[in-house]
């Protein structure tokens, strides 16, 4: 690939920040850009492009946003002293949220382009290379996913990431996320199916459907009708080659009756589900205009189980919002403990500006959160502790996915989304197999392939 006027191939350096979404913008931004001659590198020293795929969510987002511009203004000057150019282009939700004030603090920007807006990076960094400081953080009118290449047909990796919804009409109180990534949108069944059968052929066995609220889900299907979640995973599981399907991030609010019932009827869709409650006490919930109760999500929680016993519960908590009480926080715990989470995501409230709950009084003072947090991760950490211990004896079949990180292993993933590693060859990357589970470490898994499996003789051992 060139810049199509020289024999130069061009270098692209994207760092990600933050969730899964952000990991699959950045893998449609470097396809956007292939065509126009980028080859990704992971040494910023070498890239005649940098890219920032920024993330809001996490405390002090734009702060680590400026001091990693710093690194990146080091890295062009450097370049600039051997004659080489650098372009620098800042994208995702710090970008949506803080575009104009990126421009003005750091001049080594060139371009600002929000997540609905990555589709237009060949056209929008030819107008930065002749006009500093493009600023794109509108909200187009057409459908980005529309606009981008195909997937290219070879992976590195037998799984793969697909957006599938975009945006959030909750307006949870403490989130920024209707902000920047705008009201709930969700891509036709036929593109999803389309990107899913590509995937499929380059060798993917399992996709995460991805969505800031990824179970409101309603694209339009082939019958011209709105397609749910369920309908959309359903079609999914018949495409030749996939033989995983999970899907991340849901709503209580959105888990319906149809979606339930599909985690029992369907082998495809993995026993792992990701629910945030956010906390455990009504009075906080209403505060953070989360729409459910904790009963309701108890209630929620067993339905769930009912359709699929041995099913994993991950989720979101949040300590500290502003007027949680200790008692507020001990509700919060009881239902940890009453529910028993495979893995849990906890952390302290950090107000986000232009968010409701950014201008409450009555803030939780530092101090408070910081010991709230650490003994609510204990509870955490015990309840993940017991489900893993629990899998030692169990035989579970992996997806073998990279090498490990000694020679002879290979690691993977357990149908609960747990790092599983084993000694074994790397033929068997990219297959599913059963594994005796031995140990249970504090990050991952430890077993043994499975007798019954013959390693020589690959594809008639997996079917």
């Amino acid at each position: 690939m060139t810049d199509g006027t020289t024999s130069k191939t061009l270098k692209l350096h994207v760092k990600t920040f933050g969730c899964q979404m952000n990991v699959y913008d950045s893998e449609r931004m470097a396809e956007a850009l292939a065509p126009a001659g980028y080859a990704l590198t992971e040494e910023m020293d070498d890239a005649d492009l940098v890219i920032l795929n920024t993330c809001h969510i996490r405390e002090k987002a734009a702060e680590k946003v400026y001091s990693e511009l710093g690194r990146v203004r080091l890295a062009k000057e450097a370049r600039a002293t051997t004659g080489k150019e650098t372009m620098v282009a800042v994208a995702g939700c710090v970008a949506q949220a803080e575009g104009a004030e990126i421009m003005r603090r750091a001049n080594v920007v060139d371009l600002v382009v929000g997540p609905q807006s990555y589709h237009q990076l060949p056209d929008l960094l030819a107008k930065a290379k002749t006009s500093r400081g493009v600023l794109a953080t509108e909200f187009p009118t057409e459908d980005k996913f529309a606009h981008l290449p195909a997937r290219p047909k070879k992976r590195a990796l037998p799984s793969a990431f697909v957006t599938v919804q975009e945006g959030c009409d909750k307006f949870c109180t403490f989130c920024v996320v209707p902000y920047t990534r705008g009201a709930e949108f969700s891509r036709p069944v036929s593109q999803l199916v389309q990107e899913t059968e590509g995937l499929a052929e380059a060798g993917v066995r399992e996709i995460t459907l991805l969505g800031q609220n990824v179970n409101a889900y309603h694209g339009e299907g082939p019958d011209g009708k709105d397609w749910s979640l369920a309908d959309l995973l359903r079609r999914l599981a018949e495409i030749p080659g996939i033989e995983r399907l999970r899907y991340t991030t849901s709503h209580p609010r959105d888990m319906a009756d149809d979606l339930i019932a599909l985690h029992g009827d369907e082998p495809k869709v993995m026993p792992y589900l990701h629910l945030p409650f956010q906390a455990g006490a009504d009075r906080m919930l209403k505060a953070m205009n989360r729409k459910h109760t904790a009963e309701e999500y108890r209630e929620l929680i067993g339905r769930i189980r009912q359709a699929r016993p041995d099913i994993a519960l991950s989720t979101d908590i949040i300590v500290g919002f502003p007027g949680e009480t200790d008692a507020d926080f001990e509700e919060t715990v009881a239902l940890v403990k009453q529910i028993g989470f495979a893995q849990a995501f906890s952390f302290k409230y950090s107000a986000r500006p232009g968010t409701p709950a950014s201008t409450l009084e009555d803030q939780v003072p530092e101090e408070a959160k910081k010991e709230r947090l650490q003994l609510l991760q204990a509870v955490i950490e015990e309840e993940r502790k017991r489900f893993e211990q629990a899998l030692v004896g169990q035989t579970i079949p992996v997806l073998f996915e990279r090498r490990g990180r000694k020679p002879g292993q290979i690691a993977g993933r357990s149908p609960y989304l747990q790092a599983v590693h084993s000694e074994g060859p790397e033929s068997l990357l990219g297959e599913i197999v059963e594994v005796d589970i031995t140990a249970a470490g504090p990050n991952s898994l430890t077993g043994v392939i499975n007798s019954g499996f013959a390693w020589d003789d690959t594809v008639q051992a997996t079917g």
